[in-house]
């Protein structure tokens, strides 16, 4: 198995990410991340959990945009996964860009919310957190051993509100048309943002190829999304990836398919190594409201992402035929 990225991939990041934040990038990819996790809420207080921590000689950092989220440097990982609020399940370790989705589509308590693909759960038992057990999630999953992978993680976690479902996120829309105030639909990607040179199966079977077909899974799920999301409901794409073929093309496309149904908003986020979304690609020009998405990139922090909100602001019930 390689031990280099593919030459493909690192001319087309040359293109996507500015001269002067190339070196950074490349140094994310060969240096350790450090590991983060955020508090259970629904188990345990903050207090309960940074206490019992600091009994076992942890000491986390916090995270200045996100109260209930700390880090540990990579080498007190290991102790952090024998410690007792990880084995009680007061905790959850989950990458820092991975803990935005649920943030930018802020769901409120006593909201339906979807989780068109909800393994392993980290995000759908974030939203959990976040609705304080309230309301309603449905999380979907299509793959078998990953749905029960979910089931397991959401029954540990004790989240009350979650609803599971071994189903096909792509049919969901015709399922239920307008349902839902809130879809998250953080997509199978080909994972760029997760490349590591110390773990050589993540970019191992990366291609164009791979890249074109998850882009036509990612289009028909976003599809879906959108019929099941009610007028005035939000939806946040997300993945964890930096191809425009899967973020901004795809969006691209979703747009022009229902179009004027859906509104794209604008992002805060509170981090550096973040870029807007492209105008173009390989010559094709973007939707211009696609410079509100966001591009992380890869650091040492966190793995590189996609981020984009949008609002739906029409019925969409027979804007396909």
């Amino acid at each position: 198995m390689s031990t280099q990225l593919p030459a493909a991939f690192l001319e087309r990041l040359k293109r996507l990410v500015p001269e002067a934040a190339l070196p950074r990038v490349m140094e994310a990819f060969a240096r350790p991340r450090l590991t983060a996790f955020r508090i259970n809420t629904l188990r345990a207080s903050r207090q309960q959990v940074l206490e019992a921590l600091s009994a076992e000689g942890l000491h986390p950092q916090p995270v200045p945009w996100y109260a209930d989220a700390f880090w540990v440097k990579a080498e007190a990982r290991e102790a952090l996964l024998r410690s007792t609020p990880y084995q009680t399940q007061q905790l959850y370790v989950q990458d820092l860009a991975s803990m935005l989705p649920p943030l930018v589509l802020a769901p409120t308590p006593d909201a339906h919310v979807l989780d068109l693909c909800a393994a392993p759960g980290s995000k759908t038992l974030q939203l959990a957190c976040l609705m304080q057990g309230r309301g309603e999630i449905a999380a979907v999953e299509v793959v078998r051993s990953r749905f029960y992978r979910l089931k397991a993680n959401v029954e540990a976690q004790g989240a009350p509100n979650v609803r599971l479902f071994l189903q096909d996120g792509r049919r969901v829309g015709r399922y239920r048309p307008e349902y839902f105030d809130y879809v998250l639909v953080d997509a199978p990607c080909s994972a760029e943002g997760r490349f590591h040179l110390s773990e050589p199966e993540t970019f191992a079977y990366w291609s164009l190829r791979k890249i074109e077909e998850m882009a036509r899974k990612q289009y028909r799920l976003l599809v879906s999304a959108v019929e099941s999301l009610r007028p005035g409901g939000v939806l946040v794409y997300a993945t964890c990836t930096l191809a425009p073929e899967e973020n901004e093309a795809v969006l691209d496309r979703l747009l022009r398919t229902f179009n004027g149904a859906l509104v794209l908003e604008p992002l805060t986020l509170p981090l550096e190594d973040q870029l807007p979304g492209l105008s173009a690609w390989q010559g094709r020009t973007f939707h211009p409201d696609l410079h509100h998405a966001r591009r992380i990139l890869p650091s040492t922090a966190m793995e590189g992402f996609f981020l984009c909100r949008l609002r739906k602001c029409a019925s969409t019930r027979r804007a396909r035929r």
